[in-house]
C-alpha cells in the first residue's frame, strides 16, 4: 500500500504564506517526478508546480516568483512553499508523485487526499 498525505493548508489574509507538505509511505522502492495540483469550486484541475527527482523544477505562469517546490528524498516529502498569496490561489491542492513500489517494479501515479488553502481578502 502507498499513500500520500498532505497538509499545512488553511486560511490565511492575503499576502501571507502557507507551506505545504506531502509525505509519501508505504512500500516505496523509488519516487519519480512530483507535483502539486490544485483546484477551486467549479474549475478544473490545473498544475501548479513539478519537482523531478533531480531537483529540477516549473512552475505554473500564475504562482512564479511567489511558490517554491522542494522535496526531501530521504524523508519521501515534498514542499511547496507559498508566499505573497492571492485570494485565486484558494483551492484544494492535491499531491502527485510517480511511484514504484517494491515487489512489484511497475511505476505509477498516486494522489494525496487534498488539503484546503483559502486566501481572504
Amino acid at each position: 500500500q502507498v499513500q500520500l498525505v498532505e497538509s499545512g493548508g488553511g486560511l490565511v489574509q492575503a499576502g501571507g504564506s502557507l507551506r505545504l507538505s506531502c509525505v509519501a509511505s508505504g512500500s516505496i522502492l523509488s519516487i519519480g517526478g512530483m507535483r502539486w495540483y490544485r483546484q477551486a469550486p467549479g474549475k478544473q484541475r490545473e498544475l501548479v508546480a513539478v519537482i523531478s527527482s533531480g531537483g529540477s523544477t516549473v512552475y505554473a505562469d500564475s504562482v512564479k516568483g511567489r511558490f517554491t517546490i522542494s522535496r526531501d528524498n530521504a524523508k519521501k516529502t515534498m514542499y511547496l512553499q507559498m508566499n505573497s498569496l492571492k485570494p485565486e490561489d484558494t483551492a484544494a491542492y492535491y499531491c502527485n508523485a510517480d511511484i514504484t513500489v517494491l515487489g512489484i517494479y511497475t511505476t505509477k501515479g498516486y494522489w494525496g487526499q487534498g488539503t484546503q488553502v483559502t486566501v481572504s481578502s
